[in-house]
């Protein structure tokens, strides 16, 4: 991968990222309400209003504000959390660790059990195995994340306890060290997987009609004309049904 590769995909992500920018700009400014009165109440007078106007700079004009908003936004400004009266960017940090790591989970799920799913329906290729492969990773492509979350809350947190509904630790216990670390497991088993389904039945799919495509070269064909065992013939071909 050249450098003059990663600064073309770097600059096509440049305008995408304003335009992100410009989009919740937008939004937020031509959303009904007053954010003046959201923030000081209904009851509260015009004085008090301009007050918060001239505090946050929403008496300024539009450019002005969008200017504002786009160098604090460079700078890693993103603002005070009216909810936890903290800066938004100190939020975000004191989460993202655990939004990387359910992510990372996720995306390490769906990769694995994916490709293991994908080779099993390939060796197995139009047989009930294999359709009940290919009809399991449909529907998992085709439900929306958001209601299989709440399926599952509802099925396996709330209906058999199985998992817990929120949290990533128990915070009744104060485990440390490998209770610690399944604890962490535990919480995290139900959302990792709800994650991981669509990605999962996508990985699934490409890994079996890669390794199909693979097991039919001549190369293939060659190995078990030379007495090559399926399973060696498939670790070979796996290779190549797997490259990007």
């Amino acid at each position: 991968m050249s450098a003059r590769y990663l600064l073309r995909r770097l600059l096509q992500v440049v305008p995408a990222v304003a335009g992100i920018v410009l989009l919740a700009f937008v939004v937020v400014h031509t959303a009904p309400g007053d954010p003046a009165v959201a923030l000081g109440g209904e009851h509260g007078d015009e004085a008090y209003y301009a007050f918060i106007r001239a505090k946050f700079g929403l008496d300024r004009p539009l450019p002005e504000q969008l200017l504002t908003y786009v160098t604090s936004v460079i700078r890693g400004d993103l603002g005070q959390s009216f909810v936890h009266g903290r800066p938004v960017a100190h939020v975000v940090a004191e989460r993202l660790p655990a939004t990387l790591l359910l992510m990372g989970s996720a995306l390490a799920l769906s990769s694995v059990i994916g490709i293991l799913l994908g080779i099993f329906a390939a060796r197995r290729a139009d047989r009930p195995a294999d359709l009940a492969v290919r009809t399991t990773a449909l529907l998992g492509h085709a439900m929306p994340s958001f209601w299989l979350a709440q399926l599952a809350a509802i099925t396996l947190a709330l209906g058999t306890g199985l998992f817990p509904v929120q949290g990533i630790t128990d915070p009744r216990q104060a485990w440390t060290g490998w209770r610690y670390a399944l604890d962490v497991l535990h919480h995290l088993a139900l959302p990792a997987l709800v994650l991981a389904a669509g990605e999962l039945a996508l990985t699934t799919r490409l890994t079996r009609t890669g390794v199909l495509e693979a097991l039919g070269t001549d190369y293939a064909r060659t190995a078990r004309a030379k007495g090559l065992s399926e399973r060696a013939v498939v670790r070979h071909a796996l290779r190549n049904a797997l490259l990007p």
